[in-house]
């Protein structure tokens, strides 16, 4: 096998669960489809790095599963009781006002909670002060703002909320912290937010130098009022090098222009590296096998196979087409 054969073998093995049983299982050729929308040149560098980065930021089926049952046995407050004293008495909240992930993490936990402490994870007595906010993962944080902000006026006077994900980004995770104590006080109340988390990846303005999202240096992207990051070798464990970071921020960053153009009447949020009010975009890697985050770039996820191809939605084949909800 070729080179390019065998990186379009591993990295469809890597996603081979992504939307298990809604969408066709991803195979070599699918990777081929989407790689082939780039350059000739380009293809074997993208698919060699993605295939070091998706190893690192794509979570199967299983591997959450694992995370989930760590969890179970090292819960967020860090004490030395045993797991099932903490969990006892902590109520899991189901609260998300919109999208389906903290429902599937929340039933995958609760099978977890039961296999490792014999608890049932909605008949548990909770001490009206401790919560647990499960999701994947942390973006901007405004997802859990909106949801605690529905919560809160019903919440007790005092509580702790753990707030636990598989990955959280600092950015959002700043945010979140700020946003929620602000309006807890503007309604009287005291809410001690805790991240909890098992990987945090790197995404605040002034630490963008370290980031562990795509931001491209000033050579890639030059747009006003873009401060770019200064390249440091070896800053994030999730690229190869630093020439190939700046590979995909490049090619993410010109293919992602070019859906833009795509899409009709498109929100404000919608930028080539993902959905984010900042320039040019998020840049997370971060994929599950439930979805891929809009706040991904646009080459992975924009489009949809079951589109046409004289829609325009169906200009641009995704490597993970993505589940939208209402």
């Amino acid at each position: 096998m070729t080179e390019r054969q065998d990186l379009l073998a591993s990295i469809a093995n890597t996603i081979k669960d992504y939307r298990a049983g809604e969408i066709p299982e991803p195979t070599p050729e699918h990777v081929d489809r989407w790689i082939r929308q780039f350059d000739g040149d380009v293809q074997v560098p993208i698919l060699r790095e993605m295939d070091y980065a998706l190893k690192r930021t794509y979570y199967s089926n299983a591997r959450v599963l694992t995370l989930l049952r760590t969890l179970v046995n090292h819960p967020p407050n860090r004490s030395t009781q045993s797991p099932s004293s903490f969990w006892g008495r902590a109520h899991v909240m189901d609260i998300q006002l919109a999208g389906g992930s903290q429902s599937a993490i929340r039933n995958l936990f609760g099978g977890a909670l039961h296999y490792e402490c014999g608890l049932n994870i909605d008949q548990i007595t909770s001490d009206g002060q401790t919560f647990v906010y499960l999701d994947d993962a942390l973006f901007t944080g405004n997802r859990i703002i909106r949801d605690l902000t529905e919560w809160m006026p019903t919440s007790p006077e005092k509580s702790t909320v753990y707030i636990c994900v598989i990955a959280s980004h600092t950015g959002g995770e700043h945010w979140c912290q700020l946003r929620v104590a602000q309006i807890a006080s503007e309604i009287g109340k005291d809410v001690d937010l805790q991240f909890w988390r098992f990987y945090r990846f790197e995404n605040r303005k002034y630490h963008r130098n370290l980031a562990d999202v795509l931001w491209p240096t000033a050579e890639v992207h030059t747009e006003e009022g873009f401060e770019p990051r200064t390249p440091v070798p070896n800053a994030s464990r999730l690229f190869t090098s630093e020439q190939n970071r700046q590979l995909l921020e490049r090619e993410f960053l010109y293919a992602g222009t070019q859906i833009q153009g795509f899409a009709e009447s498109p929100s404000t949020a919608l930028k080539p590296l993902g959905f984010s009010p900042f320039v040019p975009g998020f840049g997370s890697l971060f994929v599950t096998y439930r979805n891929c985050p809009n706040n991904c770039p646009l080459a992975l996820w924009y489009g949809d196979r079951a589109f046409g191809p004289n829609h325009p939605l169906g200009r641009w084949y995704p490597l993970f087409p993505r589940k939208t909800y209402n």
